[in-house]
C-alpha cells in the first residue's frame, strides 16, 4: 500500500499524544482514588463503575483517528488490469531438434501444448502473434485478437531443416509493425512491455542473418525478445543420413542456452529454461502476466473513509450502552 500524500501521515502523531495524554488522564485519576479513607466505601457511592470498558471506547476513539488520517494521506493499492494495447509474438523453432523425445511426449509437442494454454488463459486486450521458424522464418498469424486463427496455426506446425534464429528475430519485428492495431513502441524506454516477443529454441542458429545483427534490430525498435531455451542435455534426434541416402543416424541435439540468455540480456527480455511441459506451460504463463497486464495504483480512500464510519458508530452505541452518553 501507498500513500498519495504520505507527508499527512505526520499527523498519526497527533494520534500518539492523545493516547499519551489518556494515560496521562487515567494515572491522575489513580491518584484521586486513592483519596478516600475507606475504599470499601467505592461500592456503595459508585456501585456500577465502567471499568475497562472505558478503556476499550477510548482505543475505538483513536482506532477512528487514525482511520481518517490514513484516509486523507490518499492511500492506494496496487492492481494489476488488463493492458489495453499490448501484443505477443510467440516465436517457435520448428527445426529437426524439436522432435527430441527428452521432453515429454516430444520438444514441438510440448512447445504447441504450452503455446496453446497461453492463447486461451491470455486476457482479451492482449494482440497475439505466431512466428516459426527453421531454414526460414513464416509469419504465419499476423498479432490479432482471433484466438481460433492463433491456435489454428499452432497445431499445425511441422518440422523442417535448419535454424535461422536471426532471422526469425527480424520477422517478429515486422509482424508487430504491421499488427492492425501496433502497440505504442518506445526504443529509449528501459520499461516497455506493450510489445514482446517471446521465442522458443533449442538449439543453435545454423543459418541465415547473425543473431547479433538481428539483436541490434531489436533494441532499436524498442521490442525486448524473451526467450525459452526447452530441452536437456541428453537430447537427441534420429534423422536421414546425409551420407548414406535410405539409413538413418541418431544425433545429439543439447539445447544452445549460452545463445539463447544472450539474446534476452542484451534486449531487455527475459530468460527461462524449461525441461518439461508442465515448466514450459508456467514459463508461458509468468509471460502473459508480464505482458497482458499492468500495473495501476487503485484509489482505496473510501476503504478507510468506511472504516472510520463504522468504527465511530460503533463507539458511539458502546458509550451509550454502558455510560447513557456519546464520548
Amino acid at each position: 500500500m501507498n500513500f498519495v500524500d504520505s507527508e499527512r501521515l505526520w499527523l498519526l502523531l497527533g494520534v500518539g499524544l492523545l493516547a499519551i495524554g489518556y494515560l496521562i488522564a487515567q494515572r491522575r485519576r489513580g491518584r484521586y482514588a486513592v483519596r478516600f479513607s475507606d475504599t470499601s466505601l467505592l461500592d456503595t457511592v459508585a456501585p456500577r463503575r465502567p471499568g475497562i470498558r472505558r478503556h476499550f471506547v477510548a482505543l475505538m476513539f483513536l482506532a477512528v483517528a487514525s482511520s481518517m488520517v490514513l484516509a486523507i494521506a490518499g492511500p492506494t493499492r496496487s492492481e494489476d488490469v488488463p493492458r489495453r494495447n499490448a501484443t505477443v509474438v510467440l516465436t517457435i523453432d520448428t527445426s529437426l531438434s524439436m522432435g527430441a523425445e527428452d521432453v515429454v511426449p516430444s520438444r514441438i509437442d510440448a512447445a504447441k501444448q504450452a503455446a496453446l494454454a497461453f492463447v486461451e488463459s491470455a486476457p482479451d486486450t492482449l494482440d497475439i502473434g505466431l512466428v516459426s521458424f527453421n531454414g526460414i522464418p513464416v509469419v504465419r498469424v499476423v498479432p490479432t485478437r482471433d484466438r481460433t486463427a492463433v491456435a489454428a496455426s499452432i497445431q499445425s506446425l511441422q518440422l523442417g531443416e535448419a535454424t535461422a534464429t536471426g532471422d526469425a528475430i527480424f520477422a517478429s519485428i515486422d509482424a508487430i509493425r504491421s499488427a492492425p492495431n501496433p502497440p505504442p513502441l518506445e526504443p529509449d524506454s528501459d520499461e516497455n512491455t506493450a510489445a514482446i516477443i517471446v521465442l522458443l529454441s533449442d538449439g543453435t542458429p545454423t543459418v541465415g542473418r547473425p543473431v547479433e545483427v538481428a539483436v541490434a534490430a531489436a533494441v532499436d525498435a524498442g521490442i525486448p525478445v524473451s526467450t525459452v531455451s526447452l530441452g536437456t542435455a541428453t537430447g537427441s534426434v534420429t534423422i536421414d543420413d546425409p551420407d548414406n541416402p535410405g539409413s538413418q543416424v541418431t544425433v545429439a541435439v543439447p539445447v544452445d542456452e549460452e545463445t539463447l540468455s544472450g539474446i534476452a540480456d542484451d534486449t531487455g527480455g527475459q530468460f527461462f529454461t524449461a525441461a518439461s511441459a508442465d515448466e514450459l506451460t508456467s514459463v508461458y504463463s509468468d509471460i502473459g502476466t508480464t505482458v497482458g497486464f499492468e500495473s495501476i495504483d487503485r484509489d482505496i480512500t473510501d476503504w478507510f473513509l468506511a472504516i472510520a464510519l463504522a468504527l465511530a458508530a460503533a463507539t458511539g452505541l458502546m458509550s451509550l450502552a454502558w455510560f447513557q452518553r456519546l464520548p
